[in-house]
């Protein structure tokens, strides 16, 4: 990754941006903190600048490279980046997962409280409520009733393998391309290219015969 994104130039304004940025994050809020930080770290100033400019520089190699094709990434990638937010109580008994649903159809229960008294999976302890998360995270067969789900209508009981479910979805967010998803598609197949290049390194690394050494077994 470094000779891949050396040739970006700074600017003298980005550099210290970069290095204002660098120095926020860490709570160092003085020259003497920076020296400190760097003494701990083992830093050289010239270290310093370049991790401090890494992530400028990265972003400015997605953008210059991998921009052009960010829009063909989102429209492969849309269906796994739209986030949804909704309701389950999860049960063994469908029996139980019926009464439950015909409760709440007629305002004698509150999802929340069903859930945090029944719900039998990790969602008892937000009150049920799940997300805001990409809808693609979720089961499939959980994923196809959300999809046609009317947000705020509670979704007929149905089982996913040992499991029945009471759902609601409370709100589904349709991912666009936008400048912020433009750079995270630009950042995803500059992710993508590193990927391969490790495996290309690691192949020839494998394909290398080692020397015998004397007095070693052929």
């Amino acid at each position: 990754m470094i000779e891949a994104v050396a040739s970006e130039v700074l600017t003298d304004e980005q550099h210290n941006n970069a290095l204002r940025a660098f120095a926020q994050e860490r709570g160092l809020d003085s020259q003497e903190a920076v020296q400190r930080f760097c003494q701990a770290h083992l830093l050289s100033a010239p270290a310093l600048n370049h991790q401090a400019e890494l992530p400028l520089r990265v972003q400015l190699h997605c953008q210059q490279h991998y921009s052009a094709k960010a829009e063909a990434r989102f429209l492969e990638r849309k269906h796994q980046l739209d986030q949804v937010v909704y309701s389950l109580c999860r049960l063994r008994s469908g029996g139980l997962a019926r009464e439950l649903f015909l409760q709440l159809q007629e305002g004698e229960s509150n999802m929340a409280d069903l859930s945090t008294q029944f719900s039998e999976g990790p969602e008892r302890a937000t009150c049920g409520i799940v997300g805001p998360v990409p809808l693609a995270q979720a089961h499939p067969q959980l994923v196809e009733r959300l999809r046609s789900a009317e947000p705020g209508v509670l979704v007929e009981p149905f089982q996913i393998e040992q499991w029945w479910l009471v759902v609601r979805l409370e709100s589904l967010r349709q991912a666009t391309f936008d400048q912020r998803m433009a750079m995270q598609m630009s950042q995803e197949l500059f992710d993508q290219w590193l990927d391969q290049q490790v495996d290309q390194k690691v192949q020839q690394l494998g394909s290398l015969e080692l020397p015998v050494m004397a007095g070693s077994p052929p």
